[in-house]
């Protein structure tokens, strides 16, 4: 007769049920972890581009052969920067299966390379808002009758240029970002598309003149509007009610351009949330602002990026034909003396 002690409970095998119940959370864990790595928009775009390329009769998982001739068919129709993209996502998902990545292929690379060069075209820019420009649509704003939204849209107007918003940041802004000093507001956001990790964005609005001041005409619309919790900019309906959601990113585009035709800008299919961005980077530039200063307030973590934006700002002052048509002035004015 056996009269050994039982095991400890903890050295006992766990029954199947148990083991599956583990395996299960680990593989929700995995699946969570794996999801937050990439931004919602990165996700959304590469279904879009699966699913665009499905609709053409490719399947997954693809090959060399069967990508390729995806390209030879899209080539003429697509921007090679959205073909790109959709070649990320074939990649992307053979690599997340485990399987050979058919993208890799030297002819896929080659054939990619050629459409760049035959098919490629510069990229549209958002137009950059100067500091005339915004004034122009603040005082537009201001001669139209009192209403929620009048003040809703100059605040939004001024956050987002002096503050370089992407529009997913101004739509995400919560009245518990916002950190009023004697000195202005601070908006602190947890996330923005710089700052996947979330270590946390902070963009400082120091109180300006009344007409100009973003701090001001945030606080003006936040008191005009009542809004205690939640998201700042808000939709306002017709009747000139808030609704307690958050802005549509959209809407900001849309607003931009109604201001921009009401202005009579002829640039106006070139305007987008990017135009803030721009805007304050090139016209920061244009003062010649401390590159560090522009760098801080936009947030950008490449310098490359701020530095192509000076040059932008600073195209015509930093010309060596500048100098050169003061010295044919000056020489043009001798001859005729």
């Amino acid at each position: 007769m056996n009269n050994k002690p039982p095991k400890p409970a903890s050295n006992l095998p766990l029954r199947n049920e148990e083991s599956t119940l583990i395996e299960r959370q680990e593989a929700e864990s995995l699946r969570h972890y794996l999801q937050a790595a990439t931004s919602d928009n990165t996700r959304k775009a590469y279904r879009s581009a699966i699913r665009q390329f499905e609709k053409w009769g490719g399947r997954l998982p693809s090959d060399r052969d069967t990508v390729v001739r995806y390209l030879l068919a899209r080539a003429e129709s697509l921007n090679p920067r959205t073909l790109d993209l959709h070649l990320t996502a074939i990649s992307q998902w053979h690599h997340y299966q485990g399987l050979i990545d058919p993208v890799s292929d030297p002819l896929v690379r080659k054939t990619m390379e050629g459409v760049r060069r035959t098919q490629g075209q510069p990229k549209r820019k958002a137009k950059a808002l100067r500091l005339e420009h915004i004034a122009q649509m603040v005082n537009h704003l201001r001669q139209l009758p009192d209403t929620k939204k009048k003040q809703r849209d100059i605040a939004l107007v001024l956050t987002g240029f002096f503050g370089a918003f992407r529009r997913s940041e101004l739509v995400a802004i919560q009245i518990g970002d916002l950190v009023w000093e004697p000195e202005g507001l601070l908006i602190r956001l947890s996330r923005s598309k710089t700052d996947q990790q979330a270590m946390g964005l902070v963009r400082a609005l120091p109180f300006g003149a009344p007409g100009c001041c973003p701090a001001m005409a945030m606080k003006n619309w936040i008191e005009l509007a009542d809004i205690n919790e939640g998201p700042v900019f808000r939709p306002v309906n017709r009747w000139d009610k808030v609704q307690p959601k958050a802005l549509n990113p959209g809407g900001i585009n849309q607003l931009l351009k109604t201001l921009g035709n009401a202005c009579q800008f002829d640039f106006v299919p070139d305007l987008s949330s990017h135009s803030f961005r721009r805007g304050l980077s090139t016209s920061a530039a244009r003062e010649k602002i401390d590159f560090e200063f522009i760098k801080k307030q936009g947030g950008w973590k490449s310098d490359a990026t701020v530095w192509e934006y000076i040059e932008e700002g600073q195209q015509f002052t930093n010309n060596a034909s500048f100098i050169l048509l003061e010295k044919l002035q000056a020489l043009i004015d001798s001859q005729l003396q």
